[in-house]
């Protein structure tokens, strides 16, 4: 029995503009969720989908979506925003108005698309939607501000809304928003839902916006097959983790792009800070920081300025900030210790497309079924292979089962494998990754967190007027004292070839010892603790009689 035949997109009746943008993004042929869903978007059905992530879901309406703008734009009289695309956070409108610029980029001057979620004052993006732009993309809650400034107007025009990462809208406090700005939409238009999962706030969602829609669950795992992710644990005591990441990193056993997820932002800089102790540079991704920077470090990130990316998903809304110590001094105000307020729309691991990355850490394992998946779903996208690398020390054990229980291969075996790792092996690491924990005190990770602040506000555009009208307050900050938050070694860069295990030896840089210099368990040379015996002596026999000590130093 022969194959089904395999849907391309230019069998779907696309224009040869967009044939030819997703040609130049090198999409052979369609995903599982763009081969069922354009079809059905071009016949004008509403339609809710569940895809899992890196599956190509905003294509999937965005291709329709430009389609049918370019067929209305034949006959239409005058322009008008025909598109509403609603998504629950900022970094995620920016990579889906990237994604969009890129199928229209062969149609740039008939499709007008406009990103407004940025944080800038309404009255700065009021002349871009007088323009009244094909697509307008934004957060429920900054389509429902400029609608309500009367700088947007959609009842009349509108006929196409999009709720992408639907099952995030509601948990990111846009419920409100949302049921608000659907008032001024009109009763009639083609709605598309697009979500990883079906929770109950998708449920919600469909019954406000869907009507009659066609559900596409399709048959896929929400994971990548097992010949694309490989997914690990390691069990181990939570102090051995530092020890842990600091061997595969420097054995090499780790290669590639990698992002390390922990559970808090004290967390993220700790370790930020104990890499460096041995030149391992890392950025730090967290809520704390703002959006702009946010983006900025996905980009870097993404461009390969930075390998390793250290992202917090921080469990609690509210951790001890250090941003008020510098609030107070920006603003005079008196500020609250521990009132810092997380960004209620930062949720680094669903949605956004961090590309080509080969592995995924979970220094700190998830608190659940659902956040494993996202959080090893950064990795394996598309038709690229990765691997998934958790370490689970003992108080982690239960939610491991627990996610071990729901993610069973084909054959009933578990997914996630052990990691074949002997510790016995890396002892002899262990004195360096002490003396590196030593430099990172609390102190430090909290001057770390300030100094990181700081750099924002000074680069930060909307603070500059403030600061032109307030030159004190930025001598202020610019002449606080400079910060070290831990004292980097430049001998732990390279890793001695007498702690490399037999297995790997030949395979990584090594600082090679000096002939005939021996050394001991906790690390020290033999030619070393010599030089110390002499130095000593020296000491010894100037206190007894120093002018003998001319003769140590090679005097006569």
């Amino acid at each position: 029995m022969e194959d089904k035949k395999k849907t391309r997109f230019r069998d779907m009746g696309l224009d040869d503009r967009i044939l030819k943008a997703v040609a130049r993004l090198g999409w052979s042929e369609p995903t599982l969720i763009q081969e069922k869903a354009i079809p059905l978007a071009l016949e004008g059905k509403d339609i809710l989908a569940r895809a899992r992530t890196g599956s190509g879901k905003t294509a999937a309406y965005a291709i329709p979506l430009i389609q049918k703008i370019l067929s209305t734009r034949q006959t239409a009289r005058e322009q008008a925003t025909r598109a509403l695309i609603l998504v629950p956070s900022r970094e995620l409108c920016s990579q889906a108005y990237k994604n969009i610029q890129d199928i229209s980029k062969c149609c740039s001057k008939e499709i007008q698309c406009a990103d407004v979620s940025g944080q800038v004052d309404l009255s700065a993006q009021r002349p871009l939607l007088m323009e009244r732009p094909d697509i307008v993309l934004g957060t429920p809650s900054r389509i429902l501000a400029h609608i309500q400034a009367k700088n947007l107007s959609l009842r009349d025009s509108l006929e196409i809304l999009v709720i992408d990462e639907a099952d995030l809208v509601f948990s990111f406090g846009h419920e409100a928003d949302m049921r608000a700005l659907l008032a001024h939409l009109p009763k009639i238009y083609q709605a598309i839902l697009m979500s990883a999962t079906l929770t109950e706030d998708v449920k919600a969602l469909k019954k406000l916006v869907l009507h009659n829609p066609v559900t596409l669950k399709l048959a896929e795992s929400q994971l990548p097959d097992a010949d694309r992710l490989a997914q690990y644990q390691i069990r181990c005591l939570e102090e051995d983790k530092f020890l842990l990441i600091y061997t595969l990193l420097k054995l090499k056993l780790i290669r590639g792009k990698t992002i390390i997820f922990v559970n808090s932002i004290d967390r993220s800089y700790r370790l930020k800070l104990f890499l460096e102790q041995f030149s391992v540079a890392a950025c730090v991704l967290n809520s704390e920081l703002p959006v702009n920077s946010r983006c900025h470090i996905i980009h870097q990130f993404n461009t390969g300025l930075y390998d390793i990316i250290i992202a917090s998903e921080e469990s609690s809304l509210f951790e001890t900030g250090v941003a008020v110590d510098v609030e107070k001094k920006v603003k005079g105000g008196k500020g609250q210790k521990g009132k810092q307020k997380k960004d209620k729309e930062y949720g680094v691991s669903r949605g956004i497309d961090f590309q080509n990355v080969s592995n995924v850490i979970n220094f700190d394992f998830p608190e659940s079924v659902k956040a494993y998946i996202h959080r090893v779903g950064r990795t394996a996208r598309g038709e690229k292979s990765g691997t998934a690398l958790s370490f689970v020390s003992e108080k982690e054990q239960d939610i491991l089962e627990e996610v071990q229980e729901q993610l069973i291969g084909d054959d009933g075996s578990p997914l996630i494998r052990t990691y074949q790792f002997k510790m016995s092996e890396i002892e002899g690491f262990r004195y360096r990754a002490k003396d590196a924990m030593r430099a990172v005190t609390q102190v430090a990770v909290r001057e770390a967190r300030v100094k990181e602040i700081k750099h924002e506000i000074f680069n930060s555009k909307k603070l500059k007027a403030y600061f032109e009208d307030n030159p004190r307050d930025l001598q202020l900050l610019r002449h606080d004292k400079v910060l070290h938050p831990a004292k980097v070694h430049s001998d732990l860069k390279n890793v001695p070839d007498y702690l490399v295990p037999k297995a790997l030896r030949g395979t990584i840089p090594t600082t090679v010892r000096r002939r005939g210099s021996k050394r001991s368990a906790d690390g020290a040379s033999s030619e070393g603790r010599r030089r110390e015996t002499r130095v000593a002596k020296i000491k010894r026999k100037r206190e007894e009689d120093p002018l003998k000590s001319f003769k140590y130093k090679g005097k006569k």
